[in-house]
């Protein structure tokens, strides 16, 4: 299956949208809290220099409103030859990030060549049981 879409994540929660940082807000995280060395930091931020100039920057960012964004795998090569980098810096750094690909990212409300910015749902969290779970056991 191809996919139309490609978000690279990380674990932890921004408090703006309350769902995984990505790539960008990580790296930038590992320099503020003084984690990554000089060298590594003057990389990273070539690397955001770089972003900055080619890939546009949504309004809907600007204007803080709650969304993610999300690259178009049809330009994934290009942008993950310039991505890889940061990704290094985040393995080297032991800071997990997981990529994720998907055909239907939520609702687009802006989209350009290189990417599309998703409206943020609330989280759904649904309760179940398991078949291998008693029915007195909901975890």
């Amino acid at each position: 299956m191809e996919y139309k879409y490609l978000r690279i994540q990380g674990r932890e929660l921004a408090a703006d949208t309350m769902y995984e940082k990505g790539v960008f807000s990580m790296c930038w995280k590992l320099i503020q809290d003084d984690v990554m060395e000089e060298e590594d930091a003057d990389l990273y931020k070539e690397i955001d220099a770089w972003f900055a100039e080619i890939l546009p920057f949504p309004p809907q960012c600007m204007n803080k409103e709650r969304v993610i964004c999300f690259f178009k795998t049809e330009n994934t090569k290009e942008m993950m030859k310039l991505i890889r980098p940061a990704l290094w810096l985040l393995e080297k750094y032991e800071h997990p990030y997981y990529l994720v690909y998907t055909n239907t990212p939520g609702e687009i409300v802006y989209e350009d060549q290189y990417q599309v910015a998703v409206k943020v749902e609330d989280k759904i969290i649904e309760h179940y049981t398991h078949t291998w779970v008693g029915k007195d056991d909901n975890t």
